[in-house]
């Protein structure tokens, strides 16, 4: 998870920069326990020889996600909250935060490939990021969810709740290097995410 790298690291984040400075402090203990979970890793490669692969992916998304509104991340909640919307009828969405805050999105069928090609490709217990390479604030994100969707509504912005770390890009640098790259954009994977969500989701 790209979780596990600090608040103010340097954008686009390298895999250099674990460990580099604090987390942000709504995700600690989650980070905490993935970074152990890498060191762990290593140590069993130094130890014993064990291969194994640290792959480190930007913000998910695609079918099968959490659409529950009380637990589901970010990209899941808009398309829902823009769906139900716009089925009731009603004016407006209310979004977390500022929407200034900037995330990258990963297809879950990219991070499938990304891994299918890193067995193959990759021999080492560095960690390795997995991402499409470019961002979109959240206020963004929102229009082109409500555009896939059809809610033609307005956006309110409720400034009482974080925004979380102002930036979060990971540099793919190495993984490009290894010749993979990402296949589905995001406009086309959210309207297939919903295709999904209706088919699977609405009652």
């Amino acid at each position: 998870s790209s979780c596990i790298y600090p608040k103010l690291a340097p954008q686009p984040i390298p895999e250099t920069a674990l460990l580099s400075g604090p987390l942000e402090p709504t995700n600690e203990a989650y980070a905490i326990a993935k970074i152990a979970g890498i060191k762990l890793c290593q140590a069993f490669s130094r130890e014993y020889g064990a291969n194994f692969i640290s792959v480190m992916p930007t913000n998910l998304y695609g079918p099968n996600d959490n659409f529950d509104l009380e637990t589901s991340h970010v990209l899941a909640a808009l398309l829902r909250k823009a769906h139900e919307a716009k089925t009731s009828g009603a004016r407006e969405i209310v979004v977390w935060g500022s929407g200034k805050p900037r995330r990258e999105f990963l297809h879950v069928d990219d991070l499938a490939s990304a891994c299918l090609f890193l067995l193959e490709n990759y021999d080492s217990p560095e960690i390795i990021n997995v991402g499409c390479g470019e961002d979109i604030s959240i206020r963004e994100l929102a229009v082109v969810i409500c555009d896939i969707v059809g809610f033609e509504g307005e956006l309110a912005w409720d400034v009482t709740k974080p925004d979380g770390t102002p930036r979060k890009l990971l540099d793919i640098t190495k993984l490009r290097g290894l010749g993979w790259h990402p296949t589905i954009s995001l406009r086309d994977g959210i309207a297939q995410t919903y295709d999904w969500f209706l088919a699977n989701c609405v009652q």
